[in-house]
């Protein structure tokens, strides 16, 4: 036996009044709030299945869902009153008063609409132009990710009788992620790619901020939402063990001096993190003594002439510029490096001249430097601008094609 329980968010929003006389079940078009009634919809075809997903789906009670399908009109359950109203062919309204406060306002704690395919009750999308991301828990264990497992952990809610988890990562599902007692706390184990991700635990219909997280940021809807990184990358320092701080920084934190700081471990310092796909500068900063990295080869010079380290996150693109044997060097420069001239040096092949080269998805500007000449790219037919200020144009990894 259940009792109906829609307590956390009340979402103004004005469904069909009806579902479709076919008895196909939608869970999407079955519960509403309106002109201070919550309302289900039903089918009177619908499978004994049916009915059960839907008992289930909004924890109605079996014995009010019986009720009306045995015909009463009106039924009174744990001191509720619910009323059975019949609309065209085979489809049925069950409602019931929502009670609002001395105001005349319905509080957003008071009802929990579990819809959700059209609900977006605590924010938006994740962000996907985030460079970077370091996440900042107080509670070591409230959050463990190795990919592709991320381990949530709300602590607290002994007395709970339901916990779920909401986010970015299930398209803000009420229902679809609930979280097991663990006997301290509420555990739940998803697959997850790196990225960033907004979240929040529903706590007996109650939407609540992860407690132990210390990131969060503000949700269309006009609340905060929790915030986590899943990682996919680790700057290590060997040594330097004596060092009272050492931090990193890079491109990536528009070279910020005072860094991200690393953690001391057996063998030096470390630092997880997040990285969007792309080429990124960087180095470590020991007690304020910047300094490459010594386990990693890479190393260019910036436009200043100052020695960087580099890593690259994600599947190269292939520059490629054909013949010009005769050249010295030849150089990359594009928007995705602020057109540096000395930074990215192409290797010579057999036919000319190419550099992998990891850039984000996004629209990008580009020329070749042949011995000190700037050249558009000749195999590219696509351009911007114009006379000296033409340059060579590629989309790459673009989320959507035009037919």
């Amino acid at each position: 036996m259940k009792t109906v329980a829609c307590f956390a968010l009340l979402l103004v929003v004005l469904l069909s009044s009806s579902l479709s006389t076919h008895a196909q079940f939608n869970p999407d078009k079955v519960c509403r709030v309106e002109d201070g009634q919550l309302i289900f919809t039903l089918n009177l075809k619908w499978s004994e299945s049916e009915k059960k997903r839907v008992t289930e789906l909004f924890e109605l009670d079996s014995t009010l869902v019986d009720q009306v399908y045995k015909g009463q009109t009106t039924i009174t359950l744990n001191g509720e009153i619910w009323k059975v109203k019949k609309l065209q062919g085979n489809t049925i309204e069950l409602s019931k008063a929502v009670f609002a406060g001395a105001d005349g306002k319905f509080d957003v704690n008071d009802v929990f609409l579990i819809v959700d395919n059209w609900a977006n009750f605590a924010g938006t999308e994740p962000e996907t132009s985030a460079t970077f991301g370091v996440n900042n828990f107080d509670v070591a264990n409230a959050f463990v990710y190795s990919n592709p497992i991320a381990r949530f952990y709300f602590v607290g809610g002994k007395n709970a009788r339901k916990v779920y988890i909401s986010g970015t990562f299930n398209n803000w599902s009420t229902t679809e992620t609930p979280m097991k007692f663990m006997g301290n706390g509420w555990m739940v184990d998803l697959k997850l790619k790196p990225g960033k991700y907004a979240y929040k635990f529903i706590v007996d219909g109650r939407w609540t901020i992860d407690p132990s997280n210390n990131l969060r940021e503000r949700g269309d809807a006009g609340a905060d939402n929790s915030v986590v990184y899943c990682y996919n990358h680790s700057f290590n320092l060997k040594g330097y063990k004596n060092a009272r701080k050492v931090v990193v920084t890079g491109n990536f934190s528009n070279w910020n001096p005072r860094g991200i700081q690393m953690n001391p471990t057996a063998e030096g310092w470390s630092l997880p993190v997040y990285l969007r796909d792309g080429t990124y500068a960087y180095k470590f900063l020991v007690d304020n003594e910047w300094m490459t990295d010594p386990a990693n080869p890479s190393v260019r010079k910036d436009a200043d002439g100052n020695q960087n380290s580099f890593i690259a996150i994600g599947e190269p693109f292939l520059f490629k510029l054909d013949g010009y044997s005769e050249a010295k060097k030849v150089v990359l420069a594009g928007s995705f490096n602020r057109w540096n001239e000395s930074e990215l040096v192409m290797d010579k092949t057999a036919n000319g001249w190419q550099l992998p080269f990891v850039v984000a998805a996004g629209n990008y500007e580009y020329k070749f430097i042949a011995d000190g000449r700037w050249l558009v790219d000749p195999q590219n037919p696509f351009t911007t601008g114009s006379g000296d200020f033409t340059n060579s144009f590629i989309a790459l990894k673009a989320n959507h094609i035009l037919n």
